[in-house]
């Protein structure tokens, strides 16, 4: 009896009648003659409650729901939930459904309503777009079905509690992934670069044919190959170096706590850190993680044997960023101690001011000496749409100004980079993805990693 009285609710139907009904009586004690009119539609009315909810709780199982979630969630991208619902009453019904979500998304919004006709099976599809790495535990399925009268309803309880962890974002990912496959990354952005080096490893010597590179003509062994008819010229061939360490330097530090659009700093540099070494790996580069705050983190070295990337996702599921500054100082030693082997450092940090640059340029020379060295930071959109937005007052043209000088601080902060032949990338966080693919395959292309 007591779960019969916990899964019967009103409906608002319910609740207009019973109102309606009162201020009937009311009125029937005034003119006396609507009083048996009253009482009977009274009568009536309560009949049809009880019949309406005998005719929801004959049966013990009479509906069935299911949600089916993903086995994880990409963080900041919409991921598809669907729910399935099963009416096995012998009439119509009305339902609504309400999914209890996991608290992070602070939503009370997840409610469906539909007709179901007998036998009847229905998918229910929604999207969740998590902004934050870490587990995220769903509840139950509520759904509360009533019959054609609508005046009682029978909740159903259906015990889904499931945690799903948020991992970095593997949809885009795969996006990057199928496009480096079939060679067309020109779509999502990434430019197509004309490849002017060439590779300094030695493969072979052979016969010079016209097309080749002039500069490879080997004259030593030409003079070797005297011929009756004159010299058979001979040239150099250079084996394409595919195999080349990438590193992505995470800075965990308070400067990459700042949000847009929902996610910090933080994942969006580590989204783009799993992007870029998934397509290292498939342009056979070896693909290696270091992250660091006040401490140093932790590091995975440089490969591209089997299970690679898994290992890389692992580790940056696991990151967080750290309110202290960053200790450079710890990053250059153990760049110097752990990373023999020229490589490519890609550092993704924040800088402001031309201040915070200056504390940190000597460890960022000292790296760049033995290694190449791009430093990707982030432009304050903010401060973007401040500086085309006309200035009416004193106020919005005081604003401008600052907005103008912290602009001209960030693109001197890149040419300060490059003139201690340190790469740098000034992007939105938006485009952070494409544009740091865009410059490794543009370094790849010349021949500089």
């Amino acid at each position: 009896m007591l779960l019969f009285f916990r899964a019967l609710y009103f409906s608002n139907r319910t609740w207009g009648s019973l109102v309606g009904l009162a201020l009937l009586l009311v009125v029937s004690y005034i003119f006396p003659v609507l009083f048996p009119t009253a009482r009977m539609l009274v009568l009536l009315f309560f009949a049809l409650v009880a019949a309406d909810a005998w005719l929801l709780f004959r049966h013990k199982s009479s509906f069935f729901a299911r949600r089916q979630t993903p086995e994880r969630l990409s963080n900041g991208d919409e991921n598809p939930i669907t729910i399935y619902v099963e009416n096995q009453y012998t009439f119509r019904v009305s339902v609504e459904i309400i999914d209890e979500i996991p608290f992070q998304f602070q939503r009370r919004d997840v409610l469906f309503e539909t007709d179901l006709q007998p036998a009847q099976t229905q998918l229910l599809n929604y999207t969740l777009r998590p902004v934050k790495r870490g587990e995220y535990s769903f509840g139950n399925v509520n759904v509360f079905v009533m019959s054609t009268l609508k005046l009682t309803k029978r909740r159903f309880t259906f015990a889904q509690a499931v945690t799903v962890p948020v991992y970095p974002s593997f949809v885009q990912m795969k996006q990057y992934a199928f496009l480096a496959i079939s060679n067309q990354l020109i779509n999502a952005g990434a430019k197509k670069i004309r490849h002017v080096g060439r590779s300094t490893e030695f493969e072979q010597i052979r016969t010079y044919v016209a097309g080749d590179d002039v500069r490879t003509l080997n004259w030593k062994a030409t003079a070797r190959q005297q011929t009756p008819t004159g010299l058979g010229l001979m040239v150099n061939v250079y084996q394409e170096e595919k195999s080349q360490s990438i590193y992505c330097l995470i800075d965990k530090s308070r400067v990459m706590k700042s949000p847009f659009a929902g996610l910090s700093l933080l994942d969006y540099a580590i989204n783009a850190t799993l992007v870029l070494s998934n397509i290292a790996l498939l342009k056979q580069d070896r693909a290696g993680v270091l992250t660091f705050g006040d401490t140093l983190g932790q590091l995975l070295p440089a490969e591209k044997k089997t299970g690679q990337l898994q290992r890389i996702l692992e580790l940056l599921y696991k990151q967080k960023t750290r309110f202290l500054e960053a200790d450079y100082q710890a990053l250059s030693a153990c760049v110097q101690t752990q990373i023999r082997q020229r490589s490519l450092l890609v550092l993704f940090t924040n800088f402001e001011t031309m201040a915070a640059l200056n504390r940190q340029m000597p460890y960022l020379r000292k790296m760049a000496k033995a290694h190449l060295l791009i430093v990707v930071f982030f432009e304050n959109t903010e401060l973007t749409d401040t500086l085309h937005k006309p200035a009416q007052t004193v106020e919005e043209i005081y604003l401008k100004t600052i907005a103008e000088k912290f602009f001209y601080e960030k693109q001197q902060i890149v040419k300060e980079l490059q003139k201690y032949g340190v790469q740098a990338i000034l992007t939105t966080p938006q485009d952070l993805t494409a544009n740091t693919i865009n410059k490794y395959l543009e370094l790849k292309a010349r021949g500089m990693i």
